[in-house]
């Protein structure tokens, strides 16, 4: 292979390097409770272009200090991302935010990578995502495991469920909250395997309890 050959190579995949983050520069971010504001903040200090919107206007304050743009409303939020991060609390805070009128799936551009990192019901992510789909844009769960210390040193593992070409699209953001992000099957997936290791980490937690009651007795 020829020396122009090599460098030529270099530089498209130089190219396509840069160009993915450059795709997704414009990241927005809803719900800033105690995970939020940390990964929210993370990708602050990667370079992102972030708006932030909670409920509570202290949260809203905690990361605009770091930062980010403040919105007035979700919708704001999302007419101004090419990427929406969700962390929220419960299925109905989930629902809510993406299918309500001034939504996010009212707002959002044609094309918008949606990413929800709440831990719910997997059924719930699904009913989102077909709604998402009728507006032309893409949607995929990435539910978290690594809890509030790894949200803040950016360490967090996302599950995620959602076509694989999205999954590899938002991977760069995901990279910059956290250490590993996992593909794990269509929409609802990445849930499900929150919700086993959930699971698994209670029966662990049950079993030392008991081990040391018996123990004690």
């Amino acid at each position: 292979m020829s020396m122009f050959n090599t460098v030529n190579k270099l530089s498209v995949f130089t190219f396509k390097a840069v160009g993915q983050h450059r795709n997704i520069s414009n990241v927005g971010f809803i719900g800033l409770g105690n995970m939020g504001a940390f990964m929210a903040k993370n990708l602050i200090k990667k370079g992102y272009k972030l708006t932030v919107y909670d409920i509570n206007r202290t949260a809203i304050d905690n990361v605009t200090s770091a930062g980010a743009r403040g919105a007035e409303s979700i919708a704001e939020v999302s007419r101004n991302s090419e990427l929406v991060v969700t962390m929220l609390p419960m299925n109905q805070h989930v629902l809510s935010c993406y299918t309500d009128k001034d939504g996010i799936i009212s707002a959002a551009k044609e094309g918008t990578l949606l990413v929800d990192s709440s831990t719910i019901d997997p059924s719930v992510s699904q009913t989102v995502a077909k709604e998402a789909e009728k507006k032309g844009l893409r949607f995929i769960d990435g539910p978290v495991s690594g809890g509030v210390v790894g949200a803040e040193n950016g360490t967090l593992t996302f599950m995620v469920g959602g076509a694989k070409s999205h999954y590899e699209q938002a991977k760069v953001v995901l990279d910059a909250m956290g250490s590993r992000a996992v593909h794990c099957g269509d929409v609802g997936m990445g849930l499900v395997a929150k919700i086993c290791n959930n699971m698994l980490l209670a029966i662990s937690m049950i079993g030392v309890s008991e081990a040391l009651n018996l123990g004690k007795r």
